[in-house]
């Protein structure tokens, strides 16, 4: 139990509860409208968990004196977000860059000139542990006050061994300060280091030989994750970095598809990786593959947004076959500074022609399950932590409706209220 935990909780007057009640598994088809709703309804927590979840009529009979009642005001009540990609730990910004995004420079033009993730890696290197600390505790913050209560975090600024474990150990010392929870991926294979430029093999040696190793012994990631694509790695070479990390006992993400198909979904699928992340541009046959191997897209429309571009992943395509979506916000200093899951929610809906309902259980359950806290987080059901967000409206809708509105939701992380 985190510090501050409340034995007894009642929160009353829920105009909409969202519980995402269902299979104890992502959700797919048109299991990802079905959000569980109840009217006027109340939740009641003991020691930070769910104990009870229904109607107030049926539950008004079990608060009592000893219990503390958070009145929801009528409002909508969801489970906090999970953001399920994320590069939380970096130094500096990339505003320059922006700038000559703007001005017509491409992502690969501008990272071929030296910027892009080699800048913010110069600016992680010469950052010490704790200014690193400094700054992600400030991007946790941002994303708490928009309630998310649970993010994955990848390194991939450091591509050296101090800076690597550097960025791990910032993630390590922000889950333990609370109340965000954090899941921690070596995302080494990011880029190849300016250094080593014409040495790419003995890198990616280093890092399924030695990094991989160590990082699972100090226990400091869950996740391996890598960058497959034309201006990062081939799947020849990420195949033995993916093994490696399959091998001693860490989870599988992979970015893939981005740029161009064919640079990473079939790989995914063929080592069980948990997610294959981007797909923008993915095909049929791959989605397919992922399918037979019950790998879960990750979908990052942030990402396309701030790029500028225009081709979005083909999340109806992706739901209609089957496939359990998640959406995030893939938060990063370069090609998705946007926090957000709200925003990230409004563009899934405007751009990838989810419905509301859709992207809220991308945004919960389905990227709990992402991550193997299923059993967790991500729903509002009996035993679940008490994770949750009394939103400042009352319909569910409205969540992707009013884009990038200034709220100011109240958040509660194991019934104690977080909000910044």
């Amino acid at each position: 139990m985190r510090e501050g935990v409340l034995s007894k909780v009642a929160v009353v007057n829920i105009d909409q509860l969202v519980t995402l009640a269902g299979p104890a598994r992502a959700r797919v088809a048109e299991e990802m409208r079905e959000l569980g709703l109840l009217s006027d309804a109340a939740l009641l927590l003991e020691n930070g968990r769910i104990v009870s979840v229904g109607a107030y009529a049926d539950l008004r009979s079990r608060i009592d004196a000893d219990t503390q009642v958070i009145d929801a005001a009528g409002r909508l009540v969801t489970p906090g977000f999970v953001d399920a990609h994320t590069h939380l730990i970096f130094a500096g910004n990339r505003a320059a860059e922006f700038e000559q995004r703007i001005g017509g420079a491409t992502y690969q033009e501008i990272a071929a000139a030296g910027g892009g993730i080699q800048s913010t890696v110069a600016l992680t290197r010469a950052a010490t542990e704790d200014e690193l600390l400094a700054q992600a505790r400030k991007h946790r913050d941002w994303m708490l006050r928009g309630g998310t209560t649970t993010l994955e975090s990848k390194s991939g600024y450091g591509l050296n061994r101090e800076t690597e474990l550097a960025q791990l150990r910032v993630m390590a010392r922000l889950e333990d300060e609370g109340p965000v929870r954090i899941v921690p991926t070596l995302l080494a294979a990011h880029t190849v280091p300016k250094e080593m430029a014409d040495r790419r093999g003995e890198y990616l040696e280093w890092i399924a030989r030695e990094l991989i190793p160590e990082v699972k012994a100090l226990g400091l990631a869950r996740y391996c994750d890598a960058f497959c694509d034309d201006h990062a790695f081939t799947v020849a070479e990420l195949r033995p970095v993916l093994e490696a990390a399959r091998r001693h006992g860490l989870g599988l993400r992979i970015h893939a598809e981005q740029f161009r198909p064919g640079t990473g979904a079939a790989l995914g699928a063929e080592l069980g990786a948990a997610t294959v992340d981007h797909l923008e541009m993915v095909t049929g046959e791959s989605l397919r593959l992922m399918k037979a191997a019950n790998v879960q897209p990750v979908l990052l429309p942030a990402s396309v947004f701030c790029l500028g571009r225009e081709h979005y992943p083909p999340a109806r395509q992706m739901i209609e076959l089957g496939l359990p979506v998640v959406v995030a916000t893939d938060f990063n200093p370069g090609s998705s500074p946007a926090p957000s899951m709200l925003f990230t929610m409004a563009l899934s809906c405007i751009q990838m022609r989810m419905l509301p309902s859709e992207a809220l259980v991308a945004a919960t359950v389905n990227a709990a399950y992402s991550l193997g806290l299923g059993a967790e987080v991500g729903s509002l059901e009996i035993g679940k932590a008490a994770d949750f967000v009394i939103h400042e409206c009352a319909d569910y809708r409205e969540l992707a409706y009013y884009v990038a509105a200034p709220a100011r939701p109240r958040v509660f992380v194991a019934g104690v209220e977080v909000s910044q």
